[in-house]
Formats: C-alpha cells, sequence, structure tokens
C-alpha cells in the first residue's frame, strides 16, 4: 500500500474516495445536494475546482490547493495553520457529511474507506485525462448513455452560461475551445491509464 501524499498548498490534485466496504454515500437526491452544500462551505475557501463527479459509492475531485497568502487571509491564520488547514477542511466536509447521512439513515460507524485518497497532477496531459477521466465516470458504470444527462458532475456546468464556482474558463482554455472540449468529452478515453497512475 503506498503512502498517501501530504497535501501541499498551490498544487493541483486529484481526491477521491468510496464508501467503506463500497456501501453507498448517497441513497437520495437530497443526500448529494448536501454533499455539495457542505463541500461549498468547506472546499471553495480553500481550493480551486476543475472538476468533480459524484456517484453512488464513490467521487472524484480534481482540485488546486489555493497558495499560503490567499489561505492566510481567508481564514486569518498564519502561515504555520496555513498548510494545515487544506487537509482539516476535506476531514472536516467529510466528518459533516457521515454524521448526516447517519443521523438521517439511523446508522452508525464509518461511511468513508479513510483516509481519503490523493494524487497529485503535476502536468497538463494528466490535468486534461483526468477532466475526461472524471466526466467520463457515469458513462464507464453505465448509468447514463450522454454525460449531459448525468446531473451529479461538473460537466454540464462547465458547458453551460450559468453562474458557477467551477474554474470554468480556465477548463475550456485546457481544450482550446467549448466546442473542442465537448468533442474530445464524445471520444473514448482511456480509462486504463488513468487507473493505472492512480494506483502508483
Amino acid at each position: 500500500m503506498r503512502q498517501l501524499e501530504t497535501i501541499k498548498l498551490d498544487q493541483y490534485y486529484h481526491i477521491y474516495n468510496r464508501g467503506i466496504n463500497s456501501e453507498n454515500l448517497f441513497y437520495s437526491e437530497d443526500n448529494y445536494r448536501h454533499f455539495l452544500k457542505l463541500y461549498k462551505k468547506y472546499i471553495y475557501p480553500i481550493a480551486e475546482t476543475f472538476a468533480w463527479c459524484l456517484l453512488k459509492n464513490h467521487f472524484h475531485l480534481l482540485i488546486k490547493i489555493k497558495n499560503e497568502e490567499e489561505i492566510c487571509k481567508t481564514f486569518s491564520i498564519n502561515s504555520d495553520k496555513a498548510t494545515k488547514k487544506p487537509s482539516q477542511q476535506f476531514s472536516n466536509l467529510f466528518n459533516a457529511y457521515a454524521q448526516a447521512i447517519n443521523k438521517k439513515y439511523n446508522r452508525h460507524g464509518s461511511l468513508f474507506e479513510a483516509p481519503f485518497k490523493r494524487k497529485q497532477i503535476k502536468n497538463e496531459k494528466y490535468l486534461k485525462n483526468l477532466i475526461l477521466y472524471i466526466h467520463n465516470n457515469p458513462i464507464q458504470h453505465n448509468f447514463v448513455e450522454k454525460l449531459s444527462s448525468y446531473k451529479w458532475s461538473s460537466y454540464n456546468s462547465i458547458i453551460s452560461e450559468k453562474k458557477t464556482l467551477i474554474e470554468r474558463k480556465k477548463v475550456i482554455d485546457y481544450f482550446n475551445d467549448k466546442q473542442n472540449l465537448i468533442d474530445t468529452h464524445q471520444q473514448k478515453i482511456d480509462t486504463e491509464s488513468i487507473d493505472e497512475w492512480l494506483k502508483i
């Protein structure tokens, strides 16, 4: 089992996890909405979000942790505390969501596999491939046949004109323009190489 990376400031990460023993994380639409509400509360203050997808028993997030100055300013803390803030905020998110699910469904114990998984992204090629990988997850798991039919991912937010907290312009720029982004998402992607990369 590989050692989990320390979350560093000003770096890109793929954050992902699943339910403990592959149990479901989301049982109803309200659950998805509540997770996203908590995500907005805990994660947007410490990270830019480029892509996300929530599925029944797992999730994927593509983020860039903000820099030291931004985090210090947001939370009115010193630099020593800033380095620990991202991990703390993710723990707060997962703990708050698990508590809500346990209370709502009268369950006990852990909800997520622990600790949550993270993989630093060090080049643009993998960043682009991960955007495609994350958005195509519902198709890979046979939930839908069209990306736009799945409502619990960032894909529709990126291709729409509606207000969003997603880094829409930056994501589109990686694909040159919106039409190329849409066209590229329709092509078959190499999920095996991404899966293997995540295991390293």
